[in-house]
C-alpha cells in the first residue's frame, strides 16, 4: 500500500487533470470518478488532496460513501 505524507496527498487535488484523492481515518481514497468531486471540490466546502477526518463528523452522510471508492494508500505523518 502506498504511503502518502500530507504534502504528497495535496498534489492529488483533482485540478488540471490530476486525480482527486482524500484521506479519512488514515486511508487515502480515489474519489476521481465521483461527479460530486469534479474539479477537486465537493459542495464548495471541501477540496481534494486533504484529510477529511474531522470534516466527516459534520457531513450529512456517513463514511459508508467512502467505502464505494478505491483505497489507494495510507496517510502517514512526518
Amino acid at each position: 500500500m502506498r504511503k502518502f505524507s500530507r504534502e504528497e496527498l495535496a498534489v492529488y487535488d483533482g485540478r488540471e487533470g490530476r486525480p482527486a484523492y482524500v484521506a479519512y481515518r488514515g486511508k487515502v481514497y480515489d474519489v476521481s470518478s465521483s461527479f460530486l468531486w469534479k474539479g477537486g471540490r465537493h459542495q464548495a466546502r471541501h477540496r481534494a488532496g486533504e484529510d477529511l477526518t474531522e470534516a466527516m463528523g459534520k457531513a450529512p452522510h456517513g463514511d459508508e460513501l467512502l467505502a464505494t471508492f478505491p483505497v489507494v494508500g495510507i496517510l502517514v505523518d512526518g
